[in-house]
Order: C-alpha cells, then structure tokens, then sequence
C-alpha cells in the first residue's frame, strides 16, 4: 500500500502578532498624550450644552452672507487654478521619462514636496503677514500647496504613458516641449481633469478654513461671530458653508464619473 503523501505545513499567520503590536503603539501613544476617555466622559454635558447654542441660526441678512460664500468660492477657485498652472508647468520636469536630466528631475521633485509638506494654513499665516488680510492671501496659499499635489499626480500619470508614444514623437525630431504637447498632456488630459476637480472639491473647504487666520471669506466673518459669542449667526454661516460644500461635493462626483 502507498504511502500517504505528508501534506505541507499550514502557513504562519502573523496577523495576530501584528495586532498586537498596533494596539501596544496605540496604548503608547495614548499614553504618551494623556488622552483621558474619562475626561471626555465628565465633560460629554458640557459638549452636549455647548452645542445646544447652535440650535437657533439667525439668517439675517442672508445676501451679505451670500456675498461671502461667494468670495470663499472665488478664493477656491482662484487657488485651483494656480495649482493648475504652477502644477501643470512642473509636472513634465518631474517625469522621470521627459525631465531633461537627472538633477533637473530631482529638485523639481523635491520643490513638489516642499509645496505639499507646507499646510495650507501656516501658507496663509506666512502671506497674510506679509500681504494684509483678504483673500489674495488665502489663493496663494491655496494654489502654492495644491500644486505640489497636481504636479504629483500629473508626473506620475506622465511616466505611466506608453514609451512607444513618446518614441515616434522622438523620432520625427520633435523638441521636448512639443513631446509635452503632443504626447504627454494629451495622453493625461482625462486623468488630469479628475485630479483638477478633486483640488477644486478639497480648495472650497479649505478656503473656508483660511478665513480664520484673515484670509477673507466666510470664514473670516465665523472667526468674528466666534469671538463675539454670537452663536446664532455663526450657526447660519456653518449651514451655509455645509450646503454650499455638499452641492460642490454633488457636482464633483458628477463630473468625475463622467470623466470616469
């Protein structure tokens, strides 16, 4: 009779290790941070009677607050389209298949993170120092760290183009800008268009955000109606805001799945 054939040894799972190991780090960091989950217990009344103030919006004079929604959308805009352009002239110097050299690759790559790593808000707190307050800080900031995304995604849509493309390109005798032209951005354009949306989507709430350090908008008037305890007018400037970044949210997918 044959001998029956050893089956081979079922496969480790470190998943159980490595559970383990998350919920120690998180214990630690808990731990490091003081976070009291009893704390927040005492204090979920408080929370509950501090929210209770925004139960009553006061929508009086609705155009004026209409007139600052507006400018936080201008602002987003505005930013988006800086990001674009600043985003779009980087991008080819970052593929790694049409930058013209090595160097050149580099530090455009890294002018990129830079542009990321900088939040928006310490961005807007740098220009309004040196600007005054208003919205042109709030675009810049916008438009300077949505570019290092842009440039990013646009990069590396780049270098994902079939070589065969930029070859025949190449060997017509065509320039690097018009390899660009002609064959980089027309090959991204669609995926380029996605990406410019979800900026956009991202840009309008931030804009709001930034008017919190001064830099115009709605946001700048939620920042006075905070300080002045008037919780009924800041709670209308919040439902504002809310229904506004949902619409935009609503179009956006829209647009995106078209372009899907």
């Amino acid at each position: 009779m044959a001998e029956r054939s050893q089956l081979p040894p079922r496969p480790r799972s470190w998943l159980p290790a490595w559970t383990a190991f998350a919920l120690a780090l998180l214990y630690a960091a808990g731990h490091d941070l003081e976070l009291s989950f009893e704390d927040l217990a005492y204090g979920l009344d408080d929370m509950i009677e501090y929210f209770r103030r925004y139960s009553a919006p006061d929508f009086a004079g609705v155009p004026g607050v209409l007139e600052l929604m507006l400018q936080t959308l201008a602002t987003a805009l505005w930013g988006t389209m800086l990001a674009l352009l600043l985003g779009g002239l980087l991008a080819p110097l970052a593929a790694r298949n049409l930058s013209p050299g090595r160097w050149t690759y580099l530090v455009v790559r890294e002018v990129l993170n830079l542009m990321r790593a900088m939040p928006d808000l310490l961005l807007a707190l740098v220009f309004v120092a040196a600007l005054g307050l208003g919205p042109l800080p709030g675009v810049l900031a916008l438009g300077v760290h949505t570019a290092g995304f842009m440039g990013k995604f646009c990069a590396e849509s780049m270098e994902r183009v079939e070589p065969g493309i930029y070859e025949a390109l190449a060997a017509t005798g065509a320039t690097l800008p018009q390899r660009i032209m002609y064959a980089a951005w027309p090959s991204v354009l669609r995926e380029a268009a996605g990406y410019a949306l979800i900026i956009l989507d991202r840009n309008v709430r931030m804009a709001a955000v930034l008017g919190l350090v001064g830099a115009g908008g709605i946001g700048l008037a939620l920042h006075d109606t905070l300080r002045l305890f008037d919780y009924g007018r800041s709670s209308a400037l919040i439902l504002v805001m809310l229904v506004t970044i949902i619409v935009i949210d609503t179009l956006s997918s829209s647009l995106r799945r078209r372009l899907g």
